[in-house]
Parts: C-alpha cells; sequence; structure tokens
C-alpha cells in the first residue's frame, strides 16, 4: 500500500451529528487508543472545544509531533479554506466558521479538510478498490488498466468522490461529485438520496406493503425479510431492493457517463449489494431509443459487476489481442472492449476515509503547489 512506510503522523476526525472520533494514523496504520466526544452541534463553544480537547487528547498519546491535521467534516463547506457553511446536522455552524485556521493556530501545523465522499473515494483509489482491480487485471495478463474512479456511499445520504489519475477532484466551489440531488427516475420530482438512502428504502418497502413509512423495518430487517431470514412481507422487501437498484443504476449511468472510471460501492447499505447491484448493473446496461433507428446503448461503456463471478470473469478477459503496426512487424496490444467494472469497497468504509484523510494530507505536505 502507498505510504505504508511513510513516517510522519496525521491527527484525523470522523466527524459525525452526534460524535466526534479523533485518531492518528502512520503508515496507513492507526497509532492511537481513538478518543470520542459528543458533537455538540447545537452548541457552537462547546462543539470547538471539543474539537480542541480531542485533538489534544490524541496528541498526548504521540512519540512525535503531528506533520497534519486532516478529515472529513459535513458540508456544504469551503474545504479549501477549512470553512464550514450551514450544517444541518450541526446547526450552531451555520453562517461560516473557519475551523481549519481555528485548528492551524491552536496546532501549528497544516490541515486539510474534505466531504465524506471525496475521501472514501480517495481511500479506494490510493490503497483500495482501484489498485485491486489492476492488480487483478495485470494477473490475468490484460493490458487494460484504470486511473479513475468514481467512489459513492449509501446510507443516510447518497455521496460521492471523484479521483482522477491519482488527484481528487474538488471543483471549483468544492463541490464536486455531489451526486445526490440527480432526479431520481421513478419520481423525477424528488433527488435520487431520497430513493437510494436508508429513508428511501423504508419508504418503498411501506409503499410496497402497504404501510406507513415511518412503522417500516430498519434496512437490516428489510434485508433479512428479502433473503427469508426474518418474518415479513417478502414480495415488498424484495420490490424495495429492486426499485433501489434501479434508480441507483440510472443516476449512475448519467454520473460514469461523464467520468468514465470504475465504481466502488461503500456506507452502510453496501453490504445488502447482492439484492440491488445486479439491478443496478441491468440498468446501466439499458439501451435507448432512437427517433429513426435501432436502439443504442446508453453507455458508451459495457458495466460489469464485479462481485458476480461470471462477469469479473468476463470483465478480466476483454478481448485482448495483438495487432500488427502496418508497415512494420511489430506488434502492440489492443483491448476493443470499452468496459467499466462495478463493485464493493475493499477497504470498509470507515478504513477508507480514515486512509483517503491520511493520503490526503501526505500528498498535500509534498506536493504543496498541486
Amino acid at each position: 500500500m502507498i505510504y505504508d512506510d511513510d513516517k510522519r503522523i496525521v491527527m484525523t476526525l470522523d466527524a459525525g451529528g452526534t460524535n466526534f472520533v479523533f485518531s492518528a494514523i502512520q503508515s496507513n496504520k492507526a497509532v492511537v487508543e481513538s478518543v470520542t466526544l459528543p458533537a455538540r452541534g447545537d452548541y457552537l463553544d462547546q462543539s470547538l472545544k471539543n474539537l480542541r480537547d480531542g485533538f489534544y487528547a490524541v496528541q498526548k498519546q504521540l512519540d512525535q509531533e503531528p506533520a497534519a491535521i486532516s478529515f472529513a467534516f459535513p458540508g456544504p463547506a469551503d474545504y479549501p479554506k477549512g470553512i464550514i457553511g450551514d450544517l444541518v446536522n450541526l446547526p450552531a455552524y451555520r453562517g461560516g466558521v473557519a475551523i481549519g485556521p481555528m485548528l492551524e493556530e491552536e496546532f501549528k501545523c497544516p490541515v486539510f479538510i474534505n466531504n465524506d465522499g471525496d475521501l472514501f473515494a480517495f481511500g479506494e483509489a490510493i490503497n483500495g478498490f482501484l489498485p485491486w482491480v489492476n492488480s487483478e487485471l495485470e494477473k490475468s495478463g490484460s493490458p487494460k488498466r484504470y486511473h479513475n474512479l468514481l467512489g459513492i456511499t449509501l446510507g443516510t445520504g447518497f455521496g460521492a468522490g471523484i479521483v482522477r489519475a491519482g488527484e481528487l477532484f474538488i471543483g471549483d466551489n468544492a463541490a464536486a461529485a455531489e451526486i445526490w440531488p440527480l432526479h431520481n427516475k421513478v419520481n423525477p420530482s424528488i433527488s435520487v438520496e431520497e430513493g437510494v438512502s436508508i429513508r428511501g428504502l423504508k419508504r418503498a418497502f411501506a409503499a410496497f406493503a402497504d404501510v406507513d413509512w415511518q412503522a417500516a423495518p430498519d434496512p437490516a430487517d428489510i434485508y433479512r425479510i428479502a433473503i427469508g431470514e426474518k418474518s415479513g412481507d417478502q414480495n415488498a422487501a424484495r420490490h424495495a431492493f429492486s426499485q433501489f437498484g434501479e434508480i441507483l443504476g440510472a443516476a449512475l449511468a448519467h454520473a460514469s457517463s461523464l467520468i468514465d472510471g470504475l465504481i466502488v460501492v461503500g456506507g452502510g447499505l453496501a453490504g445488502a449489494a447482492p439484492l440491488f447491484l445486479p439491478g443496478t448493473v441491468n440498468e446501466m446496461n439499458k439501451t435507448l431509443d432512437t427517433p429513426d433507428g435501432p436502439p443504442v446503448s446508453r453507455m458508451e461503456s459495457s458495466i460489469f459487476n464485479l462481485e458476480d463471478k461470471q462477469q469479473f470473469q468476463e470483465f478480466m478477459l476483454g478481448k485482448a489481442k495483438k495487432i500488427t503496426v502496418p508497415g512494420s512487424q511489430k506488434q502492440i496490444d489492443y483491448d476493443p472492449m470499452k468496459r467499466l467494472g462495478i463493485g464493493l469497497s475493499r477497504l470498509g468504509t470507515s478504513e477508507a476515509m480514515s486512509l483517503g484523510a491520511y493520503a490526503f494530507a501526505v500528498r498535500a505536505l509534498d506536493h504543496p503547489d498541486s
């Protein structure tokens, strides 16, 4: 893994609406006991005090000064400047709070803040899904290699991050990869997030089961009902996941058409992938009608479910061959099959975010002008 031998220490934070969980990473490993303090998102002074106290508690466990602080924090935010904006779950931060500059002044080291979806994607691009796919391609003898990644997280919300050729794509307003407000295929008047989140899954189950959505089971129980491990409306559970996959596939078809990279899935709902990922891939591989001719593929590339053994093998094999350069005897490798793969996190969502935060800080320290 990249940075396995780097001895610099980066202090990190997992910032949730309820708790702040602090840690520190060196050589891609946590090197302290984590520290948890209340987020206190309703009381700014106490919340900022807990931010400082948490990092001080971590610093006391270190045998050297930290090289940087790097963490994810909910948006909207001006991440490059470290300014947090009008948060929903942390209302005391509304109006703009410069926590990055505050922490830099307090701890005398650089502070890097990003979106959680961005850091998840970066961790998977540096040390997770992306290098795993390329390693498998190399072992199979394929000349194909990938350099771009779309990372998505499915849980309370629908987040995403884009990594292009080893660099996190942030955007001019620190708002790149905001995938959540795309149109929902089933109900275009609402966002895609309302269909591929915890509440979206519960609402779908409730609609198919004809019950009030607030009385619907949690996603874990809907999954267990769907696979027959728990009593309940199995038909409604299966339809809910089927619709979930369809809505997700429609959104990813739009997003990945612009990015042209692999797709990695994380978040709390990723564990139910066997029930929705086949539908997602099927949706992405559908065709579009044309006014005067035959249907055309909705995407330039074929999409493969890398969690399916048969599709994984087809993806690895491709159509690799050698062709001769005109006017010479030289042969070069050529694979004409345009294809993209989608699969699950190889690190786990939390670890990917932590390693993403660590890698982002170390790279930024090494390349301050990039």
